[in-house]
């Protein structure tokens, strides 16, 4: 475990002494040496620990927002909040708590064709953090839907802010929330449907087979996690 914690020690010192430089030469390869550079470790354990280059460190810049966010929900009171308002918390919290030069630049670079299914990746894994970070419990396909519209709504409202020159970026809220209300108009027809006698009729065969879906079973022999 000290070896796990030195190696994160490490690679959070390279991400730190990178963020300086990705604002204007990008996550790339320059930028990587420039913080190995920088950090003075060995650039044997920074190409260990970054193996791709900048891709690598636009990953690591991607998940640190996503636990700075969780951490940031967890120290925060939710319980007057609807649900609707909570998940709008997160993805401002997820927000402002990033560079928006920072997050330009990860952008272009996960909008290149072989990296898109990366950025994809990473903007599932947020709308699952922010997920969890709620207390999500569902096991069924419910886990899925929950995952991909909020997912959906995420990467808009990432691209909404990247333009936003409104003051503390309220047009970008006010997006946010626009889209949040979309999806909650959404499920009222959706629960309406589910309730009428005809729509239960049709749907019968399709609703056994996706009731057969479930959550994957989290994976606790991956390195890094501990078994229960």
């Amino acid at each position: 475990m000290d070896q796990e914690n030195s190696m994160d020690a490490a690679k959070s010192l390279i991400l730190q002494a990178a963020l300086p430089h990705a604002a204007f030469d990008g996550w790339s390869e320059t930028t990587l040496l420039a913080a190995q550079a920088d950090s003075g470790l060995a650039p044997a354990l920074t190409r260990a620990l970054f193996p791709r280059g900048g891709i690598d460190l636009a990953v690591a810049y991607h998940q640190q927002g996503d636990r700075a966010m969780a951490e940031a929900l967890a120290a925060t009171d939710l319980t007057a909040l609807r649900y609707t308002d909570r998940v709008a918390l997160a993805v401002k919290l997820r927000l402002t708590g990033a560079d928006k030069e920072l997050v330009r630049r990860g952008t272009t670079l996960f909008s290149l064709p072989h990296h898109a299914p990366e950025g994809a990746k990473l903007i599932w894994s947020t709308a699952d953090a922010i997920w969890t970070a709620l207390g999500d419990t569902s096991t069924d396909i419910n886990w899925y839907s929950k995952r991909a519209t909020l997912a959906a709504v995420y990467s808009a409202t990432v691209l909404f802010w990247l333009g936003d020159q409104s003051d503390d970026n309220a047009d970008t809220w006010a997006f946010l929330d626009r889209r949040l209300g979309n999806v909650m108009q959404f499920e009222k027809a959706k629960a309406a449907l589910a309730n009428n006698p005809v729509a239960k009729a049709l749907f019968a065969g399709p609703g056994k087979l996706l009731s057969r879906i479930t959550a994957p079973a989290a994976r606790h022999d991956l390195p890094g996690r501990t078994k229960l």
